[in-house]
């Protein structure tokens, strides 16, 4: 009994402080959402600017290792996951290795929502393709030399993904709705936290920093491990200014461990994947047969 009543005291407090949060945050920001994510994109580089990028080529690498659990997940500069690796039963690569590795990794990103990405491995080299409709995938690593087509639930997660400029970028013309949930600390500074409700109706959260109004992370979509859906954060770091647009070079992407598994199980911490950014060219010129179907065994370097 006393248990009982405590949790309920416990529940109110909770309540009271979270609705005091709500109440207090926006009065101190004196910003709407609208506001705070137009001074994010003008801080990025602004409108005008994002507009004018029509292809992207990104490359650097990958951090694998020391967790046998985890599927890659593939952001792009915005910290959107471009290509959902939630196949966990299916990864784009084979478990990796105890010991972290750095695999070399390009992107190559086309409007609206083309993509290619090319992962190298013991010489061999995995692709992910998306055209704007459809999806392959070529997995070496498995042994599977042959293009296999996107699941379903691949093709669904994709096709919703936002395009090479990020979720905030001309978000009205996208059908995306904001609203301010407060401030709170991120990276040990403070953040808004923007919530967006997608066209589709799904929900994503953004943070902005109060100072430089930069991302500093956002939700990604949920990994399943143990058959259990975990939270997905990833942290962008390391700004700079590549043809006037400030891009991450450091994208952190963190597991978010939950109470119990499905199977009732305590749940163990995932270790941060990592990727780092070592070159980015706005507006690359690319071959449309990039976003062709990939032939097997086959990897088409970017034309600049």
């Amino acid at each position: 009994m006393f248990r009982k009543s405590l949790e309920a005291v416990v529940a109110v407090a909770w309540a009271t402080l979270t609705a005091t949060a709500a109440d207090i945050a926006p009065s101190q920001t004196k910003l709407t959402a609208a506001e705070i994510v137009n001074k994010n994109v003008a801080a990025r580089g602004g409108l005008e600017a994002w507009r004018a990028v029509k292809t992207m080529s990104l490359s650097g690498k990958l951090g694998a290792g020391g967790n046998q659990r985890a599927t890659l997940q593939v952001p792009n500069p915005s910290g959107q996951t471009q290509v959902s690796t939630r196949q966990s039963r299916q990864p784009m690569m084979p478990a990796r290795p105890l010991e972290e590795v750095q695999l070399p990794f390009v992107m190559k990103l086309q409007r609206p929502r083309k993509m290619r990405f090319e992962l190298e491995f013991a010489g061999q080299t995995a692709v992910q393709v998306f055209d704007g409709a459809n999806g392959w995938k070529l997995r070496p690593f498995l042994g599977r030399r042959v293009v296999e087509s996107y699941t379903a639930d691949e093709l669904k997660t994709t096709s919703t993904q936002a395009d090479l400029d990020g979720p905030l970028v001309d978000y009205a013309a996208k059908g995306t709705k904001l609203e301010l949930e407060g401030v709170e600390k991120a990276e040990g500074r403070d953040n808004y936290k923007v919530k967006l409700t997608l066209n589709n109706g799904e929900t994503q959260h953004v943070w902005i920093d109060v100072q430089s109004f930069l991302e500093t992370k956002m939700s990604g979509q949920p990994r399943r491990l143990d058959g259990t859906d975990h939270p997905v954060e990833v942290h962008m770091r390391d700004y700079r200014a590549i043809n006037g647009l400030q891009i991450p070079f450091l994208l952190e992407t963190r597991v978010l461990p939950v109470a119990k598994t499905v199977l009732g199980l305590r749940d163990t911490a995932v270790p941060p994947e990592k990727t780092m950014i070592e070159k980015v060219v706005i507006n690359p010129k690319f071959e449309e047969a990039l976003f062709s179907k990939p032939e097997p065994g086959l990897s088409a370097s970017v034309v600049q």
